[in-house]
């Protein structure tokens, strides 16, 4: 007999929908998986085993070979299980093969028949709606997950005993419904603005980071509240959109990071990698490709807190992310592209003693130092970062006051008012959510100068040598300047304030 059943793969975030083949035939006993599995997959055999007899089923004692198509796509993970043991059943005739239906089956399989949570659920539901999959069988804490897909039947069940009633008694199970989808939380947001004392001009730039979608880099002394500053920055951040919470649901769904919480995630992620992090942690990797930090920030905020520190190898990684808003990881056999659209919030201090420009202490770092020190911050990656602040310390009246600064939310609101300018500017470019995802194209059209303007920025090119790239940054935060202040033109006000963020292009 021969029995088919439907499951999928991922090949970065896509999910491939992938034929279960199980035909038993004479011979020794034994279970053979052919169609590229990996180690994972083969494993398979002795969970299926045990799992069908723990289950009360049985382990026909002949040859089945599992086909898993199509044959040149590499197979990984242990969500193969339930789909080879539905097939198992159904070609040793212990489930009718004509039960199965357009049923799609994921799962791993504990030896006592239990069904365990598996990642990238969300991206494979997706593809099976858009391929007429009609429902979809996975482990009941991936059911949540997988019912964001609205008109697709999902069937969560806690074993494999379940799984076999809910083919042969229609009704037993029932599918699982959300009336609102469950909230994932994966990040803390409570952190508020009106905790950090003084830094008018840090907290300015905050805002129109927010506003714009821009890059932002704060330079200062040891204890001046630039990390303080930049793990506030989710929290004035507009909310996501139902389509951009699908799209980070994804990518943590394939990372493994939603086995056992389900639902979607709302909130604007915050990355902060150690310093010591490889490249490929950065961008993604490994012998089966999967995001990285860059990706896990998709939407949200990318923190290098003493960027300085990082290897200059590893920071020219973020270059082309940074420009073109994804990554693409390539291996011998598989290239994958994955989402990288985040908002890159940088601390260094000034000089390897901190204290370079400090009213309060003297640097001890020759020139030589600072240069080297400098030297991992290539000038291509400096003018990818739109918004440059210096961020001196507080005065010691400035830290004994007791009064507060101004709340995240109002800042918040200003920021959404922003963005909603750019968006109704952008209704008919629909890849375009804030003002740092223009095009040369764009600024032509949206970010015209006057006469004054101009003047204004031709000398900043000459005196602060900026390059090109530079140029296009200052008109995206002068555009974004002039959203915040409800202008419809770009005034040579707007162009001033966006020059002044580009004063530390280069440190010596």
């Amino acid at each position: 007999m021969l029995g088919r059943v439907w499951s999928a793969s991922l090949v970065g975030i896509e999910a491939v929908k992938v034929g279960v083949e199980v035909d038993i035939s004479g011979g020794l006993p034994a279970i053979v998986v052919v169609g590229l599995p990996d180690t994972a997959v083969q494993e398979s055999r002795e969970r299926v085993k045990a799992a069908l007899k723990h289950t009360g089923f049985g382990v026909p004692m002949r040859r089945i070979a599992v086909n898993l198509t199509p044959a040149d796509l590499r197979k990984e993970g242990p969500s193969f299980d339930l789909p080879i043991a539905v097939g198992i059943l159904a070609a040793s005739e212990q489930v009718s093969p004509e039960l199965l239906g357009d049923y799609l089956f994921l799962g791993e399989l504990s030896l006592d028949g239990s069904l365990r949570p598996v990642t990238g659920v969300l991206p494979i539901a997706a593809a099976a709606k858009q391929q007429d999959i009609t429902a979809i069988v996975v482990p009941e804490e991936n059911a949540k997950e997988a019912a964001l897909v609205e008109g697709l039947e999902v069937y969560g069940c806690q074993n494999l005993a379940e799984v076999v009633d809910l083919l042969e008694k229609p009704g037993s199970v029932p599918p699982v419904r959300l009336d609102e989808p469950v909230e994932a939380k994966l990040f803390d947001s409570k952190l508020d603005l009106k905790d950090v004392k003084g830094q008018a001009h840090a907290r300015r730039a905050l805002e129109i980071a927010a506003a714009g979608g821009h890059n932002l880099i704060f330079v200062g002394p040891p204890g001046s509240g630039k990390t303080m500053l930049a793990r506030r920055l989710p929290g004035i951040l507009p909310p996501l959109t139902f389509a951009e919470a699908l799209e980070v649901t994804q990518v943590y769904s394939v990372a493994g990071l939603l086995k056992g919480r389900g639902g979607l995630v709302r909130d604007r992620p915050f990355r902060s990698p150690h310093h010591s992090a490889s490249g490929p942690a950065l961008v993604g990797g490994g012998t089966y490709p999967r995001p990285g930090e860059i990706s896990l920030a998709h939407r949200g905020v990318l923190f290098l807190d003493e960027m300085t520190e990082f290897k200059r190898d590893v920071l020219e990684y973020l270059r082309q992310p940074l420009e073109d808003g994804s990554v693409t990881v390539s291996r011998t056999k598989l290239s994958v592209s994955f989402p990288a659209q985040f908002t890159l919030v940088a601390s260094t201090n000034p000089c390897p003693c901190g204290y370079f420009g400090d009213a309060f202490q003297a640097c001890t770092c020759s020139p030589s130092k600072r240069e080297q020190y400098w030297a991992k911050l290539s000038g291509p990656l400096m003018d990818r970062i739109d918004l440059q602040v210096m961020v001196n310390r507080l005065k010691p009246e400035e830290i004994t006051r007791q009064t507060t600064g101004e709340g995240s939310e109002p800042v918040r609101a200003r920021a959404i008012a922003g963005r909603d300018r750019a968006r109704h500017r952008f209704r008919d470019e629909p890849a375009l959510q804030c003002n740092a995802d223009m095009r040369s194209e764009h600024l032509r059209r949206w970010c015209e100068l006057d006469d004054s303007s101009r003047n204004l920025l031709e000398g900043a090119i000459r005196k602060l040598g900026l390059s090109a790239r530079a140029t296009d940054r200052v008109l995206k935060v002068s555009r974004t300047i002039a959203d915040l202040n409800g202008d419809e033109n770009i005034r040579p006000m707007h162009v001033a304030e966006a020059i002044g963020y580009r004063t530390i292009d280069r440190m010596q």
